[in-house]
Order: structure tokens, then sequence, then C-alpha cells
């Protein structure tokens, strides 16, 4: 799959293509059913499947650190978009220029001349250009005028309501993991590199991996039952998702302590699944608090995964 960033680095070759656009967060079931769509018209054609998303997303460029929390990282939902079939996946920076385009320079810069779409594929609730002045009626008109087709996708409903990445988020943030994995198609997961902590847990026996999360705020908080897989990689173990208040933490920090594993991870991509929540993120007085609990956490995680029960 080729990963396109920017209007500035169309060429050519990348002319002719049936594509969608979209946050694609999360890469739920609702988004599945549109890339199977696109996959289809592009073998009925012959022509590539492209993905349009953006970076940031539009609500965080509006909204900054008030945005709601992302189901995933943007390396993570390329290789979601890649593992789903996708041939491209075009990256627009959402900036100023992006948000003032109006609705015509939209389809005319981006539709006409960077891509030539010949079929576009859209979510039922699209609406693009400056203000939000294009829908689907306009691109249909559009597409009437200068030759490509137009399709509004039909919701994705999983209990008589739509699959939405806010319903995900809410479904994660109540620690609703089981409905999570419904609506996603898959338990949901963390993936990202292990990096050089202050190495606080090895002085309590309890070694972690910590997973690099630079700007992603992960909708999960507290301590989870995991399973984390990376190359030759394989365990189970428990993990904390949050500020580390014990030790006065700045920064969000997924720690995960692995059982029975003695390893150098520094460096390793590794993919965190989340199994079972076990409990809120605490503050505890000092740091021998803080391991006994830990000792509890692991002995109710180990078996868990023994019995399946909490």
């Amino acid at each position: 799959m080729e990963l396109i960033r920017g209007l500035h680095n169309l060429r050519d070759k990348h002319k002719g293509c049936v594509a969608t656009i979209g946050n694609f967060d999360g890469v739920h079931l609702g988004h599945q059913q549109v890339l199977a769509q696109v996959l289809r018209k592009g073998r009925e054609l012959g022509l590539p499947a492209v993905v349009i998303i953006f970076e940031p997303q539009p609500r965080e460029f509006f909204s900054g650190n008030q945005a709601p929390p992302r189901l995933t990282r943007f390396d993570e939902k390329v290789r979601l978009l890649k593992a789903n079939g996708v041939d491209r996946v075009l990256c627009l920076t959402f900036n100023e220029r992006l948000r003032t385009m109006s609705a015509d320079q939209f389809v005319d810069e981006l539709l006409l001349k960077g891509l030539s779409v010949r079929h576009f594929v859209v979510g039922d609730d699209f609406r693009f250009g400056c203000d939000r002045s294009g829908d689907y009626n306009m691109l249909r008109h559009s597409g009437e005028r200068y030759g490509f087709s137009v399709v509004n996708t039909e919701t994705f409903d999983v209990d008589g309501e739509r699959v939405s990445s806010t319903r995900i988020r809410a479904a994660l943030q109540s620690n609703d993991l089981v409905l999570a994995e419904r609506l996603l198609g898959r338990p949901y997961r963390v993936t990202g590199r292990v990096m050089h902590g202050q190495q606080l847990g090895r002085t309590i026996g309890v070694p972690t991996a910590n997973i690099r999360m630079h700007r992603f705020h992960c909708p999960l908080n507290g301590v989870y039952a995991v399973t984390v897989t990376g190359k030759n990689l394989s365990a189970e173990g428990v993990a904390n998702v949050g500020m580390r208040p014990t030790v006065n933490g700045k920064q969000p920090v997924l720690e995960a302590h692995l059982f029975d594993l003695d390893c150098d991870l520094y460096g390793q991509l590794l993919s965190v699944e989340f199994k079972a929540f076990i409990r809120p993120e605490k503050k505890f007085e000092g740091l021998e608090k803080l391991k006994q609990q830990i000792e509890n956490d692991i002995k109710q995680v180990r078996n868990y995964f023994l019995t399946g029960a909490l």
C-alpha cells in the first residue's frame, strides 16, 4: 500500500481511482463496510482504491486538547487500512488553507485535478468545504457535471444503533470492552514502541514496558488485564494507562508488566490488547503502597487468565 502525504505529492500516476474520505478513526465495522464498497467498485472498474484522511483530524484542529480522544494513532490507522486491502492512503494536512477551502475548490483541486476520481463513496453524514457547506447532494451534482459517480453509504447498525467512533469511544470510557470489540470487529488494542522510562518498576520488582503515547490521548484509563504481542513475542500481563499520580507523572503513559518474561524490549513495536478492566488509576501514599497494590493486581489478572473471571 502507498501512503501519500499531501496534495503536493500527487503525481500523474495517481490519477484515476475509486475513493472515499473521512477520519476513519478506529477503522470500525461501519468503516469496513465503506472500504468493502470502495474495493468492490475498484475491482469492477480496474482502478485503485484510495482512502483520503486528515492529520490532524478536523476536531483536533478546532478544539486542540479538548478534542475527544482518538481510538487509533495515525500509524495504527494506516496499518488497519492496509489490512483491509486499500491500495493508497492520501493524508491531507488539516490546516488553515484546507479549513478555508470552499466546497467547489475541494472538488476541483482534490477530486478532479488531484485524483481524477471516477467513483466516490461517502459516509451517510459526510460534510466538507469551508463551514461544512458541501454535502452529498452537492457532490452528486458535481459528479454529473464532471463525469464521476457518487454513492452514499447506508448506516451500519449493531443492536439497532449506528456504529460510530463516538459510540465506541463511549464504550471504552465506560470500560465496556465487550461492546467496543463488537463495534470494532476486533478487540481494542494500542500499538507503539517501547521507550526508556524512569525504571521505577524495576526498583519495586515489577519491571514494565512503557509504550510511547506521544500526543495520543487514549480513551482508556486505569488498570487492565492485557495480552501483548510483538516480533517473536506473545505474553499475558497487567497494564496501567494514565498519568501515574503516585510518582507525579506529567504525560500519559501505557505501562505493561508482562508475566514470566525477562528480555530487553526497548525499541520494539508492541501491540497491547485490552481484555478486562481491573480498577481505576489511583494515587498511593508512597512506592510501598503502590507495590502492594500492583502485587494484588497481578494476582487478580493471573487468576483472570486462568479462569476467565475476575
